[in-house]
């Protein structure tokens, strides 16, 4: 359950006179800047201050679906510090200047700008293309750059990929004539593990470099895999490895694949937001809509106007989505401020009866919506 500890600012946007008080507005901002930089320059203090920005801002009443796009800009800044500082680094080391264009990718939920409070890493970096005489010479700075930032964004709280999708491996990091041919790789039958690999890929936004590297990228998904009929229906089938947290009859239950912590929790990342996620996601590669994050998604496929989602469709589906993440936010803050982990869990016992039946509906929206996805 939600408890306002503090008043909200706006209640302090007029004086008594009636003129706008744009001093006490800032206020909760302002305190926060005072007890840490802003932003920090350490990257070692960067997850205490995040927190602490998502605090001032719920005291702001922003909606839940605004502070993940802002906590987004701010993993967004420590990226493109991250990576910055470690192109620093290499200059004063001698490697010098990159020797060709390149781009790093943010992917998954962060590339969404969908990020809450316990990110972790996925990234990419499309090279230019070169000749292969230089590989060992082009490839080893971009290596040597790869490793570099992603050990600093560990070091700032956005942990290393426990699957190694990141720039400092060489699946993760190729020329960009290699990454259309591992398009078409991935691509071209129904193997499970390679069209996994590729829904990894989908979600991707510039945030260094050369970002008409990243554009050339998307042509290429564009091109490529709406065509693969085989690739399409195994990304349609993967949709049977994200049930939605509802047992056969309807009621709130937690997959038995999943270890809970206690009886009454289930995982609202995995089976709530992931195959809304999903869904959404492969319905915009068949209707070629270039769209990233989930809610422009589901917008852009209310305009289609030949059955992929109507207006009302896309509204209860979006109002399911912000709901889901305002319970995982709330249990993330409520676990971050006793110093556990924010990880995709929500414990039904803090939540009221009326978040409980409202769960249950937005569920069974997109447990409806996941189905329409998979028949096609």
């Amino acid at each position: 359950m939600r408890v306002v500890h503090q008043a909200s600012p706006w209640r302090a946007l007029f004086d008594q006179h009636g003129r706008l008080n744009t001093v006490a507005l800032d206020a909760p901002l302002q305190q926060l800047f005072s007890k840490l930089s802003s932003p920090p320059t350490s990257f070692a203090n960067a997850p205490a201050w995040q927190f602490s920005l998502v605090e001032t801002l719920v005291h702001y009443d922003l909606p839940p679906w605004r502070i993940s796009q802002i906590i987004s800009d701010h993993n967004a800044w420590l990226y493109r510090r991250a990576i910055a500082q470690s192109l620093e680094e290499m200059q004063a080391q001698g490697w010098g200047t990159p020797p060709v264009d390149y781009c790093v990718l943010m992917l998954g939920s962060a590339a969404r700008y969908e990020s809450l409070l316990g990110p972790d890493q996925d990234n990419a970096m499309i090279i230019d293309d070169y000749p292969d005489h230089r590989h060992v010479e082009i490839d080893g700075y971009f290596q040597a750059l790869g490793e570099r930032f992603t050990q600093r964004l560990d070091d700032a709280g956005i942990p290393l990929c426990h699957g190694h999708v990141m720039a400092r491996w060489p699946m993760w990091r190729k020329r960009m004539s290699e990454w259309r041919k591992q398009l078409e790789i991935w691509s071209a039958d129904r193997r499970v593990k390679r069209v996994q690999q590729t829904n990894i890929l989908l979600d991707f936004s510039p945030i260094a470099g050369n970002s008409a590297l990243a554009a050339q990228l998307g042509d290429s998904i564009a091109e490529i895999l709406p065509n693969a009929s085989l690739y399409m229906d195994e990304m349609a089938a993967l949709l049977n490895e994200l049930p939605v947290a509802l047992n056969r009859f309807g009621q709130l239950a937690s997959s038995p694949r999943l270890e809970a912590p206690h009886e009454q929790a289930i995982n609202l990342k995995l089976q709530g937001l992931l195959p809304l996620i999903s869904a959404a996601r492969l319905f915009c590669l068949r209707y070629g809509l270039r769209d990233i994050a989930t809610r422009e998604r589901l917008i852009a496929l209310s305009h289609m106007g030949d059955g992929a989602l109507t207006s009302a469709e896309s509204a209860l589906l979006i109002a399911a989505f912000e709901r889901l993440q305002q319970l995982l936010l709330d249990q993330q803050r409520y676990n971050r401020a006793r110093g556990q982990a924010a990880d995709g869990w929500v414990d039904l016992r803090r939540l009221r009866e009326d978040e409980r039946l409202l769960l249950k509906f937005d569920l069974q929206q997109i447990r409806a919506f996941v189905q329409r996805a998979k028949s096609g």
